[in-house]
């Protein structure tokens, strides 16, 4: 018998009781069969009643997102192509196929709409919770916050208590539930190798079922360890996807996570044909704009870089618009990070300044979260720390928008890293040890909030920062020391996917140390050695000619020169590096005609 005491709440579950033991009764001392039967039937008439009602309470606690799909493509909602076989009607399938291609594009708000809109039609189909947990894990960005974490965990829940599934969509609901549970107990990396693993066997039982191929290879990808420089899981994912790509190169999912697999300096050319195709494929996505230029950032390739992410920023900027956004964004904020990366790898000062300016003056950014904060401290810290402007440095000042920078300890570091830098080169000593006192607070914290990865990059910045302080101090045998200690342990990590590249290598600073100690030769293994891992970046293309010129190799000079010209594109000389380099290679030119 269905116990109302337990599921009712206040006056409501007393009423029911009530209900409940009058017709117990009733039942028991009628004779009248007929009127045993209507009783019956009201009875199981109210608890169907009551059940119906705690369902959409807890479909109600979800907090759905909700509204019309919003896109931004001229030609309408253009998100690509995926399938997935469900139980349910022709409406909920062609829906819930959208749905999927929005979270192959990490368009996670949208996609969750287009779920939620399958919920309101048809609550008892299980795959549509299965979409909004995925929608709320967002694997490859940031863990999801406390209020995702328990709308995927609460969605997982309704999904497994509802009995209209077959067997394979219990598989994948059971895969993300792998992910969702225990999460008070156990970090988010660790459920995400769980996720790994367990669609790793839903892709094995399920070897035709493409999309279970695609988001094993995704799980292999978000759950790879940064530190891991054999690449292992992003190339297995990556060879799972080619595969795929053969016979489907319009799938969004595919071709975006080929991307993903393969950002690194050492595969980056292998995405090379994905990247020039994806914003074909779900052009309405803004991150599907975005995402080429990864490879483009890992590839030098600055000006595919640059219409790229024009074309994400605008689209963003259309998105918030569209979406009653309070001012900004967190997507157009991704895009400007390496939009400025980008103009100032070509050494355009004038659209580096002019789109710095722009974040300077946003007031609030929506979600603010982890990619926002690093975005809007990164910006104008890439800048005066590209252009050497030390002074600018040393007092740098970044927008704090809505931003509580509390909760962002690897963002403040990097303030107080540029800062430190600023402080050194101006011989600022005292500042530059205060600015190094807060960084290797930042670390410890991370330290004991066992954030590893953000600790360890955090710590990049400690021995940079120490090294140029001893430096200064007079102590070059031991700056040289504390800078190779830095410039390995950035060896061995990769860089987040939040950004186009560390705020300034490492290995370019030590060659930039080795130049100031008139040592040309080993300045010139530190940049070409960090040219192997960021292609074409500017002041390690200038600083590889300076040291070559030094060291009389003037061949070489003169091949750096000229890249950093072909780089920086025709007729740009903005910066004196590039007229430098103009002048030497007219003067090269005027001996060979003598």
């Amino acid at each position: 018998m269905y116990d109302f005491a337990k599921r009712g709440k206040g006056k409501d579950s007393k009423q029911l009781a009530k209900l409940h033991f009058k017709m117990k009764t009733m039942i028991t001392f009628k004779k009248n069969s007929k009127t045993k039967t209507c009783l019956v039937v009201a009875f199981v008439l109210l608890i169907a009643c009551r059940e119906n009602n705690a369902a959409q309470r807890e479909i109600e606690s979800l907090k759905l997102k909700r509204g019309d799909l919003i896109s931004c493509a001229p030609a309408g909602d253009q998100f690509g192509a995926a399938g997935f076989k469900i139980t349910g009607s022709d409406k909920d399938q062609e829906k819930f196929n959208l749905g999927l291609a929005l979270l192959h594009s990490f368009e996670y708000d949208e996609a969750e709409k287009v779920f939620a809109s399958i919920i309101d039609e048809s609550p008892k189909c299980a795959m549509a919770y299965w979409g909004v947990a995925m929608s709320n894990y967002h694997p490859l960005w940031t863990p999801p916050l406390p209020d995702e974490l328990h709308k995927g965990a609460a969605a997982v829940n309704i999904a497994n208590a509802l009995t209209n599934k077959n067997e394979k969509e219990t598989a994948f609901i059971n895969a993300i539930a792998s992910f969702y549970g225990e999460a008070d107990k156990i970090d988010h990396r660790s459920r995400s190798i769980r996720f790994e693993k367990a669609m790793e066997v839903v892709s094995k039982k399920y070897e035709a079922d493409k999309e279970a191929t695609i988001l094993y290879a995704l799980a292999l990808t978000a759950a790879a360890d940064p530190t891991d420089k054999t690449l292992a899981k992003q190339k297995k994912a990556g060879d799972i996807l080619n595969a795929l790509y053969k016979s489907d190169s319009q799938h969004p999912g595919i071709v975006h996570y080929i991307i993903h697999s393969y950002d690194s300096p050492e595969l980056a050319a292998m995405a090379l044909p994905a990247a020039r195709k994806y914003a074909s494929v779900a052009p309405a996505s803004a991150h599907a704009l975005h995402m080429p230029s990864h490879i483009f950032t890992r590839l030098g390739l600055w000006d595919e870089a640059i219409g790229s992410n024009l074309a994400s920023v605008s689209s963003a900027q259309c998105y918030a618009k569209a979406a009653g956004i309070t001012g900004n964004w967190d997507e157009e904020m991704h895009g400007l990070d390496y939009l400025v990366y980008a103009y100032l790898q070509k050494g355009d000062n004038t659209k580096a300044s002019e789109w710095l300016s722009y974040v300077q003056k946003i007031g609030q950014v929506q979600p603010a979260n982890f990619k926002v904060a690093y975005a809007l401290a990164a910006i104008p810290c890439r800048y005066v720390l590209e252009n050497h402007l030390w002074q600018d440095a040393a007092k740098v000042q970044v927008n704090q928008a809505n931003i509580l920078w509390k909760d962002f300890p690897w963002q403040r570091a990097m303030i107080h890293f540029t800062k430190l830098m600023g402080a050194a080169h101006t011989n600022q000593l005292q500042l530059a040890k205060t600015e190094l006192g807060y960084l290797q607070s930042i670390h410890d914290s991370l330290l004991d909030a066992k954030d590893n990865y953000k600790a360890s990059q955090v710590k990049v910045q400690v021995e940079t920062g120490a090294a140029w302080i001893l430096l200064k101090e007079g102590k070059p045998k031991e700056a040289l020391l504390k800078m190779e200690s830095a410039a390995k342990l950035e060896d061995k990590t990769e860089k987040h996917p939040v950004t186009p590249a560390e705020l300034i290598p490492a290995r370019e600073l030590q060659g930039d140390m080795l130049m100031e100690l008139k040592m040309p030769r080993q300045a010139m293994q530190a940049y070409t050695s960090n040219l192997n891992r960021h292609a074409a970046r500017f002041n390690s293309l200038y600083g590889a000619a300076k040291a070559a010129e030094a060291c009389g190799t003037f061949n070489e000079a003169e091949v750096y020169y000229q890249q950093l010209l072909k780089s920086a594109g025709a007729n740009n000389l903005q910066r004196p590096e590039l007229k430098t380099a103009q002048h030497f290679l007219d003067q090269r030119a005027a001996l060979t005609t003598q």
